[in-house]
């Protein structure tokens, strides 16, 4: 029973982040200048990394110099800025659902990489959560800017890996610390390209700033440390399929907030994207041995069975 219930406790914990990133779009979309994509990233994920570095309080050793700029690049510089382009052309909901189908692309990845074989009744709670993102997306109407699917897309795949990457790399790293790293690595590439190809950064409004600061501290700072907290306690394809509430958020805050079209269809895709939370959520049901007493299948934390790593 604890066990069960400390697997609910940190979903919870994990599922702060893709409702603050599902919120993102909106805000981008309404409050932050569109001809800043590199800047947009910038001034979202220094400020972030700093504030949490000095909470931390430690730097990189060895190979974490290199680490830190590898996933930074592919969380958070390439990313931030694909995710700025994406919710200035896309519809919130729109953006936020391209980007849910991490959840498959994790639960993949994990398998080929981390050696976590899925458990079909998760593999079976991704599809129903996609099933109802593809409801969402295919009877949206209206056209769809290409650029803002490919930059959705794009970012999906790259933060994907780079999650991952952390999960594999950093499962002794404190979230706090992993956070910072990558925030300030991604930054410090970001800087050349945002200072030759933008030029100075824009001008903020009280709107623009006001939106900066939700981003920097809620979607970045809290949503990056409950995430990778996430990627330590739960088994990557459990985090993606959490990661549905992302679309979930973007769908709602863009009705509500921006006028977007929510019909019959869009209510059953998000009650789809919901079962298939509720899927990925259930614990792992043991098995009866033909003699013996009850045991559960070899798993990892958080119910995944764990592959043999001599395959």
């Amino acid at each position: 029973m604890e066990d069960k219930f400390s697997r609910i406790g940190w979903m919870l914990v994990t599922a702060i982040a893709p409702i603050a990133w599902g919120s993102s779009y909106v805000v981008t979309r309404q409050l932050l200048p569109a001809e800043s994509p590199l800047w947009g990233g910038l001034l979202r994920a220094l400020p972030a990394g700093l504030i949490l570095l000095l909470i931390s309080r430690r730097l990189p050793t060895g190979a974490w110099w290199w680490r830190s700029m590898v996933l930074g690049a592919l969380n958070v510089g390439g990313f931030f800025v694909l995710i700025y382009i994406a919710g200035q052309r896309l519809p919130s909901s729109l953006a936020a659902t391209l980007m849910s189908t991490s959840a498959v692309v994790m639960t993949l990845l994990a398998w080929a990489i981390l050696r976590q074989r899925p458990r079909m009744v998760a593999l079976v709670g991704a599809a129903v959560g996609l099933a109802g993102v593809a409801i969402m997306l295919g009877l949206g109407g209206g056209p769809v800017d290409p650029w803002g699917v490919a930059a959705s897309l794009v970012a999906m795949i790259a933060s994907s890996f780079g999650y991952i990457l952390t999960a594999r790399w950093g499962s002794e790293i404190p979230a706090v610390t992993m956070s910072s790293w990558q925030l300030v690595g991604g930054s410090v590439l970001l800087i050349p390209f945002a200072v030759l190809l933008e030029g100075p950064p824009p001008t903020l409004t009280f709107s623009s700033a006001l939106g900066f600061a939700y981003l920097t501290v809620i979607a970045t700072a809290v949503a990056y440390v409950a995430w990778f907290t996430g990627l330590r306690r739960l088994p990557a394809g459990v985090v993606g399929v959490v990661g549905l509430l992302n679309p979930v958020t973007g769908v709602v805050l863009g009705v509500a907030l921006a006028g977007e079209v929510f019909g019959v269809a869009q209510g059953v895709g998000l009650v789809l994207v919901l079962g298939g939370i509720v899927l990925g959520a259930l614990p792992p049901v043991r098995r009866r041995l033909r003699s013996g007493p009850v045991v559960a299948a070899p798993l990892n934390t958080a119910g995944f069975a764990l592959a043999d790593s001599r395959r």
